[in-house]
């Protein structure tokens, strides 16, 4: 294990200069933190989400919230020890190098982060680009939605390319504005379908154990931004109590916030018009609810909700990727461009987000997202199970039982995929057999030059 020079690694990220006011000590609340944490999660997640998890869960999609809950709770106290423990900027990329070092390991997981977090970009496009074709005549959706939603990606590039106070500002008050209006929808959806505890509209029609889980699975995506809050430690105050307590309320809100939406999605429509829409289904709940100014309503939210989401995670991606090249754990080449690292992870990261988003539709990007996301997630504990639970007092049965958790429904969603769409399992696969062989062979490359043992 080479763990002593794990700070140092970090210094050429750290100074780079498109980050050289990011990160101000005891700039950050937990009320901030616990705001920023909420505007990442709750997004496009649940405006594409809802109806895929219907598609896999039957009836009972609303449950499957409540059980991907309870697998982000088990998986979050990994995130809240370590981040109790060493609270930084690196987020995921310095816990893997932690318990791993500078090997193949730390830096294939640390990539399947990155392209998950790639994915989710795509994620956003899409459903922005779906959202919005509801309030068009636009024919052939097919051609349109990834035209749109490759222009989005390079709307967000350039915003980007401005500086983090204007990221900052822009994601801010789309944030606020999104959290709120996703409420409204729901407490209105929920009152206008007559909504009474007798009432809840939850039926086992279609379900399934093997679909539920699968569901419950998918259902994660809508959560994982909690990782975001890792990153903040530089910034946060008092980080040693606050990343985690930040974790555990944004978790809390989010799925108090997802369960009504879900009912709400249930109360108006049946089980079959759900999955038909299940690309917008909240935009096609809101037309028996809330009718034509109810439709813009949600289509608006839509696209604020993708718009900061985009915005703040392809800063945030592109950081990372530049954190791990600093480290000295990926490739690197400029490609002839002027600049900093950051500034061509930056570029690196939207080409990639608009070669996804030009080829996959919204579940295979959320079948991609999901796989590469619970594989880096099962490293994570492992990784602490076996380095550093005695460092970080971290309980070894809830370890196991988070690994556990992740096992259960990656493989209950690969099941599934198996059957419906064996393609993506395919490429899932092929993705993490070449990055781990570039990695392997890098790394190789890199202790051969001495280059861990310079820092």
């Amino acid at each position: 294990m080479q763990h002593s020079h794990q700070h140092k690694s970090t210094g050429g990220a750290g100074t780079d200069e498109s980050r050289q006011d990011h990160y101000q000590a005891g700039s950050l609340t937990l009320f901030g933190a616990v705001a920023l944490g909420t505007s990442v999660m709750i997004g496009a997640g649940i405006f594409a989400l809802t109806g895929q998890m219907a598609e896999l869960s039957g009836g009972l999609f609303p449950l499957a919230f409540i059980a991907a809950t309870i697998v982000v709770s088990f998986s979050a106290y990994s995130y809240v020890k370590m981040s109790n423990a060493w609270p930084s900027a690196g987020g995921i990329g310095m816990y893997l190098h932690r318990a791993y070092g500078n090997t193949a390991t730390t830096a294939f997981h640390a990539l399947l982060m990155y392209f998950s977090m790639v994915i989710a970009e795509s994620f956003l496009a899409r459903t922005f680009a779906s959202y919005t074709l509801q309030l068009t005549e636009l024919g052939n959706r097919e051609f349109w939605v990834p035209i749109l939603a490759v222009g989005l990606l390079l709307f967000a590039f350039a915003i980007n390319l401005t500086g983090n106070r204007m990221i900052g500002g822009v994601a801010s008050v789309l944030s606020y504005t999104k959290i709120l209006g996703i409420a409204i929808f729901a407490v209105a959806g929920l009152w206008l379908s007559d909504f009474s505890i007798e009432n809840i509209p939850l039926n086992t029609q279609d379900a399934s154990a093997d679909g539920f889980l699968a569901a419950a699975g998918l259902g994660i995506l809508a959560f994982k931004g909690f990782t975001t809050i890792t990153n903040s430690g530089s910034e946060l105050v008092d980080p040693h109590r606050n990343v985690g307590r930040a974790i555990i309320i944004s978790i809390g809100i989010c799925i108090v916030v997802y369960f009504l939406v879900a009912l709400a999605v249930a109360g108006n429509l049946s089980l079959e018009r759900i999955v038909a829409t299940k690309n917008y289904s909240l935009a096609e709940a809101a037309r028996p609810a809330l009718g034509g100014i109810g439709l813009w309503f949600t289509v608006v939210l839509a696209i604020v909700a993708t718009l900061s989401g985009i915005i703040a995670s392809i800063f945030a991606v592109s950081r990372m990727l530049a954190m791990l090249t600093s480290m000295g754990l990926v490739p690197h080449s400029h490609f002839g461009m002027p600049g900093t690292i950051q500034r061509h992870t930056l570029v690196y990261t939207v080409v990639l987000g608009i070669i996804v988003t030009a080829f996959f539709d919204l579940t295979r990007i959320a079948a991609l997202g999901i796989i590469f996301y619970l594989v880096m997630d099962m490293a994570v504990h492992w990784g602490i199970f076996r380095h550093l639970r005695q460092q970080i007092n971290a309980n070894a049965v809830i370890l196991l039982t988070a690994i556990a958790m992740d096992a259960v429904v990656l493989a209950a969603f690969c099941y599934r995929k198996l059957f419906s769409d064996p393609g993506v399992l395919g490429v899932a696969a092929v993705v993490m057999l070449l990055i781990l062989g570039v990695e392997i062979i890098f790394i190789r490359q890199q202790n051969r030059k001495g280059v861990f043992d310079k820092r």
